[in-house]
């Protein structure tokens, strides 16, 4: 199970972290990763870490203000200089990593929580 918590509103440039709280026995190489949608927009990758080295992922958009993190059975995703076109839901997710494992893209990831709104004016 995922549970994200830490979403809200902001204004432009201003900084946010959401968490990702994960619960359940879970064994092999996985990829933990953050996924938002916009109202009339398709779900997508913002970042994403794996264990097994590797390493941390991100979109091309986010790169150089948000960072991802991972703790005990949590992920992070600390966003700096946020922008109006940050405004989504924020999702948490979980993949079983394997060669040719797509680290942003939603079919290569299992589980998902429930997400947490992220409003940028």
């Amino acid at each position: 199970q995922l549970v994200e918590s830490g979403g809200g509103s902001v204004q432009t440039g201003g900084s946010l972290r959401v968490s990702c709280e994960a619960s359940g026995n879970i064994v092999g190489p996985m990829c933990m990763g953050w996924f938002r949608q916009a109202p009339g927009k398709k779900r997508e990758g913002v970042a994403a870490i794996c264990t097994g080295g590797a390493g941390t992922h991100y979109a091309d958009s986010v790169k150089g203000r948000f960072t991802i993190s991972s703790g005990s059975a949590a992920v992070y995703l600390q966003m700096n200089d946020l922008r109006p076109d940050d405004t989504a839901i924020y999702y948490c997710a979980a993949g079983f990593l394997y060669p040719g494992f797509n680290y942003l893209e939603t079919d290569d990831y299992r589980f998902w929580g429930q997400g947490t709104q992220v409003t940028v004016s």
